[in-house]
């Protein structure tokens, strides 16, 4: 159901002007968000509740866990997720107004460089996203996490911690590394596409 309401949004809006660009709207409407929101949830919705430590303390469990994820995996990723649909978005919604079809956008040269401009700052804020997801959360969830829970005041400052399914989240890490480079490289593709049409738009005339 979730996957036709996505179908059926983009439906309702412009469509991007490359087969590209169309791919990537499928791409990212439908695969990103289903894997984010289906196996994401399956990977990491109990971890707070199966993350140990010793001793075994509510206190010291949630102040370690606090400190080995500042923020969750899910909140980021959706968090990415929003804010890199931002452009399109906000390109798509002056289109709508303008009444700007496809074929506007690649025999207009205005229209055809806010397009681009809209797909370069998806590029940028992909990046951006990449380089954080690789300084919190790294390339492999390790299962022993060492707290340092000195300002509790306890007698041992450093602490050990379990931490549950860590190769499972190991994996999904990686597709998630993985689904960035993807669309990376798609909206990428999609600039190419789109200067390649509309030089060939420019020769025929």
């Amino acid at each position: 159901m979730s996957l036709n309401y996505i179908r059926n949004f983009y439906e309702g809006c412009v469509k991007p002007p490359t087969v590209i660009g169309q791919f990537h709207t499928l791409f990212f409407g439908s695969v990103r968000m289903f894997f984010l929101g289906v196996l994401g949830f399956a990977v990491y919705g109990n971890e707070a509740l199966h993350f140990s430590c010793d001793p075994d303390k509510r206190e010291i469990n949630l102040f370690c866990y606090n400190q080995f994820r500042p923020i969750t995996p899910q909140v980021f990723w959706a968090l990415q997720l929003v804010i890199v649909l931002v452009p399109g978005a906000i390109f798509h919604l002056y289109a709508a107004c303008k009444s700007i079809n496809q074929e506007c956008i690649l025999q207009k040269p205005i229209y055809t460089v806010i397009y681009i401009l809209s797909v370069l700052l998806r590029i940028s804020l992909e990046v951006i996203a990449f380089w954080l997801q690789i300084h919190l959360f790294g390339f492999q969830v390790k299962a022993l996490y060492l707290c340092d829970a000195g300002s509790l005041g306890k007698k041992f400052t450093i602490i050990k911690c379990m931490v549950p399914e860590h190769f499972e989240k190991t994996i999904f890490l990686i597709a998630m590394y993985t689904f960035t480079v993807i669309t990376v490289v798609l909206c990428v593709a999609e600039v190419f596409e789109i200067i390649f049409r509309r030089l060939c738009f420019l020769i025929r005339q």
